[in-house]
Order: C-alpha cells, then structure tokens, then sequence
C-alpha cells in the first residue's frame, strides 16, 4: 500500500481556516472573496478605492476625439480593463469605428498579457509587450523602439503617472491620454474603511492584500485621517501579512518599512495561492504541552485536531501566552493586550473567558504572584 500524495497547497476547503484576510479591492473583489472563503478563511471587505467609470464623462469622449484627429504613430495599452471600458464608451458615443480607423495603422505596445488580450479583443494587433509588466517597463520599450518625434497615445490606469509621462515628453514625444475609469476614494466616514483600519492596528487580521499602489496610499490616507498611521504601520512591520500583486502595488508598502509577499507572476491567482501557503506554512503558531500538540491558526486553537475559534480578547492573551512558550507571562504584560484600561478583575474575567474557551481545562496554569502560563 502506497502513502496518499499530500494535498495541493492552496486548494484545500480547510486551509485558510481560522485566518482572517482583509480585502482592500474593488474591480474582481468578489473573485478574490469567494477564493479565499472557499478555502475557509474570514473576509473583511473595504475597497480603499473605487473604479469611477467614465462612460458619460465628458473628458472622456473629448479625449478620444483629440486621438482619432491625430491618428497617433503609438498606443500605450496598459490595462484589459481599461481598453474595454475605452471602446464601450467609443461606441455608445458613436465613435467606436472611427477610433478603430484611427488606430489601424499605430503601432501599440502593450503593459502584460492581459492588455494584449484587450486590443486583441478590440480587433487590433499590438507589435510589442513590457518585460516587467509596469508602465516604466511600457515607457522604457516606447523610448528604445521610437527614440524621439512621434506622437503617443496613453490609455491610463486609474491615476495618472505624470514621472512616465515627463519622461515620454523629455523625449520629444508628442503624448496624448486617455482615461477610460479613475480612482475614486471613499467618503472620510466610510466605516468599512475605517473598520479595516481598527482590524489591522488591533491585530484582528492575520494578513491584508493589496492589488494596486492606490488602494495602499489610500488606507496609508485613511490611517492618518484616523490618527492612527504609526500604529497601523507597526502593525503591517510585526503581526499582519501585507500581500502585494506586485511590484508596483508593493512599492508604498516598501517605502514604509512593510515588508510584503509577492508572487512571482503578477496574477490573482498567483497572489491567492502564495497567500495560502505563506499563511499555513508561516503563520501557524505549534506549541507541544501537556495537554497535546496546540496550534494557533488564525483565531482558531486546534489541540489535538479538535478545533475552537477564539473570541477577540481571549485570542490577544492566548497569543501571548503561546509566544511565551511556556514561560511566565506578568499579569501587567497580558492586561497591556486587552484593549483600554484594564485592572486585576477586567483580567482575571478575561482569563477566565479564555479558559471557558479552550478545549482543554488546565491549559492556561495560574503562577501565584508571578502571572501565568501554558501548562507544558
């Protein structure tokens, strides 16, 4: 008899669970939602930004009148999603063959493999594709193949690079834009956001991803207008996995001192599958005591394969005690992870909750004038 091959990581109904992922997305959220809750993680939805469609924006439309009159000798395409909305809305303006005609003989560079499948979709061809799948990259491949003196269409992304766009204009470029959708940041009330904040700074989310540069300024924006950035950027540096999609969307999380994970392909997929594994492999915290083999995943404690989901302030003690590994923990150290002031009997009733939840009785050992401990 052969031993069964282990499981896939990433595709198992019970991988995620007890972890609790923040969402940050707008555009695909529900995709990336529904992966993650089938694998048995907790969702907390806030986009930090919305797409703002610009079907009826009247920029919009004169925009793509300014390209079809200039009939441009290059088409930067940088997203799928963008070049979709950008003929949808030609065409209910009555433009969409036109700017069609006008692109028949322009030579288009596209950012990855999803724009490309955008102009293809389109019933154009592009002639080129970025290395790196950013807009520098995009920029850069432009500058080598046209070094100077022709005329640039830009499809933009949500918010304008005005760095990319100097660079294409230093070089004598005549550049022309085109912003199919923008970024639209909530409302300073949204309590979404605002409970995403609380969740990250209190450590009630295990990790938080990030599928645009924005979406990071604007929880970074959120953060500050709450008065709370310092805390929550600690939080991201010690407690709470930031996931990137990318480079590009990692580049504000570096720049904070957040180190996140990235896949190495710059794909949803490719972002959920990294963070389940990171998460199982990394984040699970196994202690053996003398009640059997204890392991905190997420908000969940499993001894011995039976499994109970902690409450908030049970799990902030619990998990400090397990850090300890079996050392005496001071009473003054637990009460400083319940939220507020907390005296000797808001601990003790605490402590007391924490056992009550615990599937072993005699987990957590009290040390008389000393704190308390895991019994190991």
């Amino acid at each position: 008899m052969t031993d069964a091959m282990p499981p896939v990581p990433g595709f198992r109904p019970d991988q995620l669970e007890g972890f609790r992922i923040g969402v940050t997305s707008d555009r695909r959220a529900e995709d990336l939602i529904d992966a993650l809750e089938r694998r048995g993680a907790s969702v907390l939805h806030a986009p930090t930004l919305r797409i703002a469609p610009s079907e009826h924006d009247g920029e919009l439309i004169d925009d793509t009148r300014a390209i079809i009159a200039a009939k441009p000798d290059v088409l930067l395409g940088t997203t799928s999603y963008g070049i979709r909305r950008w003929f949808e809305a030609a065409d209910a303006a009555g433009l969409g063959q036109d700017l069609l005609d006008a692109l028949g003989d322009t030579a288009i560079l596209v950012r990855g493999p999803k724009a490309r499948g955008g102009i293809r979709a389109a019933g154009l061809n592009d002639v080129g594709m970025s290395d790196e799948e950013t807009t520098a990259s995009l920029v850069s491949l432009t500058l080598e193949r046209f070094p100077s003196g022709v005329t640039v269409a830009v499809q933009l992304h949500g918010y304008t690079d005005e760095g990319q766009l100097t660079r294409l204009r230093a070089a004598g470029h005549t550049v022309l834009t085109v912003a199919p959708y923008r970024w639209r940041t909530p409302d300073e009330n949204d309590e979404r956001v605002h409970r995403l904040v609380d969740a990250v700074v209190s450590r009630q989310l295990d990790a938080v991803t990030f599928t645009s540069a924005p979406a990071v300024d604007a929880l970074f924006g959120a953060a500050q207008f709450l008065g709370c950035s310092a805390a929550l950027v600690d939080a991201f540096r010690s407690d709470v996995l930031a996931a990137a999609v990318g480079p590009v969307t990692a580049a504000p999380l570096l720049a904070a001192g957040i180190n996140p994970i990235q896949p190495e392909r710059f794909r949803m997929g490719a972002l959920i599958r990294l963070v389940c594994e990171h998460l199982e492999t990394q984040r699970i915290r196994t202690l053996d005591t003398a009640h059997g083999r204890v392991a905190l995943r997420g908000s969940v404690v499993e001894i011995d394969g039976v499994r109970t989901q902690l409450p908030p302030a049970a799990l902030a003690l619990f998990r400090a005690l397990l850090a300890a590994g079996g050392a005496v923990v001071p009473r003054t150290e637990l009460a400083a992870q319940l939220p507020g002031s907390v005296d000797d009997h808001a601990l003790e009733v605490a402590l007391s909750r924490l056992r009550q939840s615990l599937p072993a009785s005699g987990l957590v050992q009290t040390v008389i004038k000393r704190g308390y401990r895991i019994d190991v």
